[in-house]
């Protein structure tokens, strides 16, 4: 998601939650992504993925942006949409994992810990190094 309410555009990305990223922040941001279901196209569970992890149903138009290898060769197929949402909102859902390692307890987290608007010129140095190439992919297209 991305917004031009400012000087510059802004875009959307989420912290991820859970054990793994606690504590991290630059370079750990990311945009609100998951899996393809069996039966859906990669507009829909886009849509789906960004209500699960922000709480807030969509119905904005999506433009394709081309699709990137992020490390360990996962594909992502990314969609820009211009929205505005406000972040103290946001209510993800959780996942579980057995926490810690082997202790045979499973615990409960959010998906995401956080959001947050960041000007384009600045979302680079928050971004997971193998997404920012999406956010070239937006600017280009903004500009157009």
């Amino acid at each position: 998601m991305y917004r031009c309410s400012g000087p510059e555009p802004e875009v959307l990305l989420v912290l991820p939650g859970g054990p793994y990223w606690q504590g991290k922040d630059r370079g750990a941001w990311q945009i609100p992504k998951g899996r393809i279901g069996k039966d859906e196209t990669p507009a829909d569970a886009a849509l789906r993925e960004f209500e699960e992890e922000t709480g807030t149903r969509v119905t904005s138009t999506l433009t394709p942006l081309p699709q990137i290898q992020q490390a360990g060769s996962k594909r992502i197929l990314a969609f820009a949409m211009e929205g505005d949402l406000d972040i103290a909102g946001i209510v993800s859902n959780r996942f579980e994992i057995a926490w810690p390692p082997g202790s045979n307890r499973t615990e409960s987290f959010p998906e995401i810990a956080r959001a947050g608007w960041f000007p384009l010129s600045e979302a680079s140095a928050a971004m997971l190094a193998s997404q920012r190439p999406l956010l070239a992919s937006l600017a280009a297209l903004l500009r157009r």
